[in-house]
C-alpha cells in the first residue's frame, strides 16, 4: 500500500499538479499506518491478558493444593497429586480452546482488514480519477482565459 501511494505521489509531482493530491496521499498513508498499529497493539494486549490469566490460575491452583495437602494426611497425598494433574489438564484444555478462539478472531480481523484495504484502494483510485478530471478541466479553463 505504501509503495502504491509513493508511486502515485511521484506521478503527481512530475505533472506539476497542486499539493492537494500530495496531502491526500499523505493522509491515506497515515490512516493505513494507524490501522496497522492499532491491530498490532490489540493483539499484544490480548496475548498479555491471556498470559496473565494463565499465571493467575496456576498460582491459585498451587495455593489451593498446598493448603489441602497441609491439612490432609499422608495417605491422601496420591489423590491430591492426581487431582492436581487433572486440574492441569483441564487448564491446558481451556487454554487451547481460548487460543483456538483467538486464532479464529485473528483470521476474521485479518479478513476485515483486507476488505477495508481493498475499499480504501478503490476509493483512492476514484479520488485520483476525479482529481485528474478536475485538473484537466482547470487546464482547459486556463487556456480559455489566456
Amino acid at each position: 500500500m505504501m509503495t502504491m501511494t509513493t508511486m502515485m505521489t511521484m506521478t503527481t509531482t512530475r505533472r506539476r499538479t497542486t499539493t492537494i493530491t500530495m496531502t491526500m496521499m499523505m493522509m491515506m498513508t497515515l490512516m493505513m499506518m494507524i490501522t496497522t498499529m492499532t491491530t498490532i497493539t490489540m493483539l499484544l494486549v490480548i496475548v498479555t491478558i491471556m498470559l496473565l490469566l494463565l499465571l493467575m490460575t496456576m498460582l491459585l491452583l498451587m495455593m489451593r493444593w498446598r493448603r489441602r495437602s497441609r491439612t490432609r494426611t499422608r495417605t491422601r497425598a496420591t489423590t491430591t497429586t492426581t487431582m492436581m494433574m487433572m486440574m492441569m489438564m483441564k487448564t491446558m484444555m481451556m487454554t487451547m480452546m481460548m487460543t483456538m478462539m483467538m486464532m479464529m478472531m485473528m483470521m476474521m480481523m485479518m479478513m476485515m482488514m483486507m476488505m477495508m484495504m481493498m475499499m480504501m484502494m478503490m476509493m483512492m483510485m476514484m479520488m485520483m480519477m476525479m482529481m485528474m478530471i478536475t485538473m484537466k478541466t482547470m487546464m482547459l479553463m486556463k487556456i480559455t482565459i489566456l
